[in-house]
């Protein structure tokens, strides 16, 4: 019997010598064992091996298609995109914030006060920055206790020393199904078994939870979910506690895109005892501000400060000194308030652009997820879209198992000016009316 590999090998040279060209649908499983005689469980491999390569693209309800373009580079959205008009990465900074930060900073550098800020600083940075961190990143009648505060270099570093303190080497930890790409990379990188959990259109489903356990810890993006957008009920939130708490798993809760729904208190409200917010300046003020949070549980200071120490993820002096300026006296504040009232103008111009498109998000997110009408699939949309000099996200780079992945699109919405935003969103409703055949390199 044929090794799956060779099997692999002679459909990659057909692919190669265009015998099988771009958008080719392979045959369903089964029939390709059948007709290749070989076992359903070697077809799945032979399956697995070219997705594995980058040759073949798996859709739910679809099949498995030839991919079209290159498959995107790891760690899926590392780094900005090429194009000219760039819904791939977030980058909201709004266009007087510059001045507006920089106000702040004067006193900082002052040579006395700089050479302060020049020194190292640990994981628990200082009383004021705890202070200052601490009325800050409350909101909705939730506040973190100053004491149980902890300081990384991002928001990344934030989410990796989280789930090493968490979780062993060879452990599980719970994922939704699409889920913010950076998190499969940190758990390869220590170890850790994703464990993908169904949603809904509420978040993560307490039943998936369940038929999952037993797991160490779960990751969750409860308000303004990436990709998804969506943000979890209040109830849905109180399901999850109890379950939590009943199966005994902790809670790293991704805070990084709560700050636009102020009107909310985070997860960790309804379990403050086994949640660890994360949180970092990336999305409140600037990606080159670079300064991650972390609100722990009662008691858990030492085991989440020794994994940041271990992993050397502690913030900077120089960013913390800054970051505690800005939030102490207002600066940081008012660039949020305005960044709100963006989000919110930018998911206007979706609802008036892409009406008529199954395209979801909370009216206050910076992205939207948009399920791509027939024909079209994720792969062809984004490399039709980069033709037209539009940069999108597939959902693939978001799908946490191996699984196929739906046809949609991420569209990061903060980083193009409005009229440029408005512009590249028509282009792309113009191209999703058609089809995939009418397109063309232009």
């Amino acid at each position: 019997m044929d090794d799956y590999r060779a099997i692999a090998d002679r459909l990659a040279a057909d692919i190669a010598a265009g015998r099988l060209r771009p958008g080719d649908r392979l045959p369903p499983l089964r029939r390709f064992a059948r007709d290749r005689r070989i076992a359903n469980s070697t077809a799945a491999r032979v399956y697995q091996e070219l997705s594995r390569r980058g040759l073949t693209v798996g859709e739910v309800g679809r099949g498995t298609f030839v991919r079209t373009g290159a498959p995107p580079a790891e760690p899926a959205l590392a780094e900005p995109g090429e194009a000219r008009i760039d819904l791939e990465i977030n980058f909201p900074v709004l266009p007087d914030q510059p001045a507006l930060l920089a106000a702040s900073l004067q006193q900082l550098l002052h040579p006395d006060v700089l050479a302060g800020a020049l020194r190292p600083v640990g994981a628990a940075g200082t009383p004021a920055a705890r202070r200052a961190a601490a009325g800050h990143l409350a909101r909705a009648g939730w506040a973190p206790d100053p004491g149980a505060l902890l300081f990384a270099g991002n928001g990344r570093q934030a989410v990796a020393a989280a789930v090493a303190a968490l979780v062993p080497a060879g452990e599980r930890l719970g994922v939704e199904a699409l889920t913010y790409p950076v998190v499969k990379g940190i758990a390869a990188r220590l170890g850790v078994t994703l464990v993908p959990l169904a949603m809904d259109e509420h978040g993560l489903t307490p039943e998936a939870l369940r038929a999952a356990a037993p797991l160490r810890a779960v990751y969750l993006q409860p308000s303004l979910h990436n990709p998804l957008g969506i943000t979890m009920p209040v109830q849905r939130r109180r399901e999850l506690a109890v379950l939590l708490r009943e199966l005994d798993i902790q809670v790293i809760e991704d805070g990084i895109y709560g700050f636009l729904r102020a009107d909310l208190p985070p997860f960790a409200a309804h379990a403050p005892e086994r949640t660890v917010v994360v949180d970092s300046l990336s999305k409140r003020l600037a990606p080159g501000l670079s300064l991650g949070f972390l609100t722990v549980p009662a008691g858990g200071v030492p085991k989440f400060a020794a994994a940041l120490r271990s992993g050397t993820w502690t913030a900077s002096r120089f960013a913390l000194e800054a970051a505690t300026r800005w939030m102490a006296d207002g600066t940081a504040a008012a660039v949020e308030a305005a960044k709100r009232e963006d989000a919110a103008a930018r998911q206007r111009i979706v609802a008036a652009r892409l009406a008529g498109f199954q395209v979801r998000a909370d009216p206050q997110a910076y992205h939207c997820w948009w399920e791509l009408p027939e024909p079209w699939r994720a792969d062809t949309f984004v490399a039709a879209a980069a033709r037209r000099g539009i940069a999108v996200t597939p959902a693939g780079a978001f799908a946490a198992g191996a699984g196929h992945a739906p046809s949609a699109v991420r569209l990061a919405l903060a980083s193009p000016p409005l009229d440029a935003l408005a512009e590249a969103l028509g282009v792309l409703g113009e191209l999703a009316h058609g089809t995939p055949e009418d397109t063309g390199p232009e």
